[in-house]
Formats: C-alpha cells, sequence, structure tokens
C-alpha cells in the first residue's frame, strides 16, 4: 500500500488558476485526480501512466495540466480558467501496477489521498 496526500487546494475567483500537488509514499504506476462535488459522484478529472501518457475528461480539456515527478513520487494538477463548476474535493488515486493505458476503472487504482477542498467563487 502507497500513502498518498494531496495539497494546493484553496479558495479562488472565477478564471484563476492552482496547481494540486499529490505525494505518493512510495514507487506507484498509473495515477490519477478525480473529484467530487455536491451535485455528482466521483469524477475522473485527469489520469497519467507511470510514463506519461496523459488522458482528461472533455470538461477540462485546454484547461488541466496532469504531470508527474518519478523521481520525487510526485504528481501534479494544474488548473487554469477555473470555474464555479469545478468547485469540489479533488482526490489523487494510485495504481499499484502500471497499464499502458492512461484511462482505468475507478476500481483499478489501489489507493487514494483524503482529498483537498477547491473552491471557485467570487
Amino acid at each position: 500500500q502507497v500513502q498518498l496526500v494531496e495539497s494546493g487546494g484553496g479558495s479562488v475567483q472565477p478564471g484563476g488558476s492552482l496547481r494540486l500537488s499529490c505525494a505518493a509514499s512510495g514507487s506507484i504506476g498509473n495515477m490519477a485526480w478525480y473529484r467530487q462535488t455536491a451535485e455528482k459522484q466521483r469524477e475522473l478529472v485527469a489520469a497519467i501512466t507511470s510514463g506519461g501518457l496523459t488522458d482528461y475528461a472533455d470538461f477540462v480539456k485546454g484547461r488541466f495540466t496532469i504531470s508527474r515527478d518519478n523521481n520525487k513520487n510526485m504528481v501534479y494538477l494544474q488548473m487554469n480558467s477555473l470555474s464555479s463548476e469545478d468547485t469540489g474535493v479533488y482526490f489523487c488515486g494510485g495504481s499499484l501496477r502500471r497499464y499502458p493505458s492512461a484511462r482505468l476503472m475507478y476500481s483499478n487504482y489501489d489507493d487514494w489521498g483524503q482529498g483537498t477542498q477547491v473552491t471557485v467563487s467570487s
């Protein structure tokens, strides 16, 4: 089991930016960011393989960028052009396996962080 700890959440005005970070306690394979809002169940935001292949939900394409630093066991989510609809709790998920595809089923992720709150409001 790998411990995941998210950071970087906070409050921002519409149009603003935030960068989320997720620190893993050890080496990990595929990783992803999910979010949970008041209206929806946990949904995929972005995913990345150990080799750097990425996939995004349609609602964040062109605005969010997922990246990782394998030397530091870190994954990041750069979020730009934020809107109120992006408000929610963002979770980092990690798989102990290394799958060739970025987008996985929710059940493929073995470990989750505690989440970090993102609030977009004027």
